[in-house]
């Protein structure tokens, strides 16, 4: 099998509206693969961490394993053949993963621990095609002004940070509490472009 490199397209295994706006940025075509969500989750992609388990080696493994199932449905839907494209984004706080909050005031917690310290972002990027599977990783470290209990649940209440690994968005009303970044900003985001063009460009993109 192969796929049109004079007008290559590739499937985006996220329903992330954010990493849909950056792969636009740069100008990739791409078709969106839907995997099924909780409670009916596919058992393909477990996103629990193991015990034990680095946030390097966690972000690395679910993002490989959702390119890896979205290729297998590629098949068994018997859809174009197109390499998959999956991502994964979390945080890590003293070396514990932190990924997206329960409820609003998991979310809460989540805030008043980044409150006036630096974390790390780490973004993992997996290309599936044809039995071929890569990955990159783009981990940035992130600085938090001090933030009262107040704005913390001004922000909360805005619905932004619920379905955010760490609770917040940086793109969004989030971006006021970042005194500094060291990193990428886009991998923050949760697709790091930098490494994910030289990452598609391995498989054969001119971009």
């Amino acid at each position: 099998m192969a796929f049109d490199t004079r007008n290559p397209r590739i499937y985006l295994a996220s329903r992330s509206p954010r990493r849909r706006e950056l792969l636009t940025q740069i100008g990739v075509q791409f078709d969106t693969l839907f995997f099924r969500e909780p409670p009916r989750q596919d058992d393909d992609v477990d996103e629990s961490a193991h015990e034990g388990e680095i946030p390097e080696v966690y972000v690395e493994r679910v993002a490989r394993a959702k390119a890896e199932h979205g290729w297998r449905t590629v098949l068994m839907r018997r859809l174009m053949p197109q390499p998959v494209l999956a991502a994964d984004t979390t945080l890590e706080v003293d070396g514990e993963i932190v990924g997206k909050p329960l409820d609003a005031a998991d979310a809460e917690r989540i805030l008043r621990r980044l409150s006036g310290r630096s974390h790390r972002v780490l973004t993992a990027v997996s290309v599936a095609f044809e039995g071929r599977v890569e990955t990159v990783t783009s981990v940035s470290e992130v600085t938090f002004g001090v933030l009262d209990g107040a704005e913390i649940r001004r922000y909360v209440a805005s619905g932004e940070p619920l379905d955010k690994a760490g609770a917040y968005g940086i793109q969004g009303r989030a971006g006021m509490f970042v005194e500094h970044l060291a990193g990428s900003y886009s991998g923050v985001m949760g697709l790091p472009l930098h490494e994910t063009a030289n990452l598609l460009k391995r498989f054969g993109f001119i971009l």
